[in-house]
């Protein structure tokens, strides 16, 4: 590996650097983005039984904001749970949004690695060919130097490549978590609020 970054030189240490970020983002991503830390099976099940027996008190209300991400969804209804059906469902999508917007942090540096990392490649295969032009003499060619440009020009277009195709799996595979989860939310707080209402049996 060594050997790699000594002959290709500067052009390969900004793919390193988005190949380092790149799995960072997805171990981070693939941990937080977990079923059962996001939308915990169970949870309004155990929030409406709760309400039946005891209503919303402030106690039970903040155990379900801080119980995961669906649970801070049900919390802004529960905290509304006296207000109109409007008012309950309005306090849920403005809480919703910005639920949304945290389970979607980091996704739009993970899609602009995969989308610069074949341009940073193609960089460094400009880079290796202006070096196999200049290897190019009126005595001939220069075999270091053209070795070396043909290296940069491989490596990089390769190694962007390698980092820019998980990336992608990985963006797009996020992208449809989070969209599953945005469906099974939304279903779940529906629920609440109809149940709330007496309009839904649990």
């Amino acid at each position: 590996m060594f050997a790699i970054i000594q002959a290709v030189g500067w052009p390969i240490w900004p793919l390193i650097l988005a190949s380092v970020i790149a799995v960072a983002l997805i171990i981070e991503r693939s941990i937080s983005l977990r079923r059962a830390r996001v939308a915990p099976a169970g949870l309004l099940d155990n929030v409406l039984r709760d309400l039946r027996e005891g209503g919303a008190s402030l106690e039970m209300i903040e155990r379900v904001a801080h119980h995961s991400p669906l649970g801070r969804v049900l919390a802004a209804g529960l905290r509304n749970v006296n207000s109109s059906r409007e008012v309950m469902k309005e306090a849920i999508e403005e809480t919703g949004r910005a639920v949304v917007h945290e389970l979607e942090r980091f996704l739009t540096t993970l899609g602009t690695i995969a989308a610069i990392s074949p341009l940073m490649g193609l960089l460094g295969t400009i880079i290796g060919m202006i070096d196999i032009f200049a290897s190019q003499g009126v005595s001939g060619a220069n075999p270091a130097q053209l070795a070396q440009g043909i290296s940069i020009a491989l490596y990089t277009t390769g190694l962007g490549l390698i980092i820019a195709i998980p990336a992608m799996i990985f963006w797009r595979h996020f992208r449809a978590l989070i969209d599953s989860f945005v469906i099974d939310m939304e279903q779940q707080a529906i629920k609440l609020v109809e149940v709330a209402h007496g309009e839904r049996r649990a």
